[in-house]
């Protein structure tokens, strides 16, 4: 669900629509009552990647080398 505010109201309550912005709701920020601006919220960071995490779960298997209609259809791709 979105809400829209015109810039003078933004100005005045800009921080509580933030947190309602961080709680998930889209605020939109009009100018005489054309939208000109959307705040949303931030997606959240993505992880670290670590690495080895894969170590023991990868056998050998998956470093032999593909089969040739294998190797065709993906350089075909």
């Amino acid at each position: 669900m979105s809400i829209t505010v015109n810039v003078h109201e933004a100005k005045t309550h800009f921080s509580r629509l933030l947190e309602q912005a961080h709680a998930g709701e889209e605020i939109i920020v009009a100018k005489a009552g054309k939208p000109y601006a959307r705040l949303v919220p931030l997606a959240p960071a993505a992880g670290r990647r670590q690495p080895g995490r894969l170590k023991g779960r990868v056998d050998d298997a998956f470093f032999e080398t593909l089969p040739e209609e294998e190797l065709d259809a993906w350089e075909r791709g």
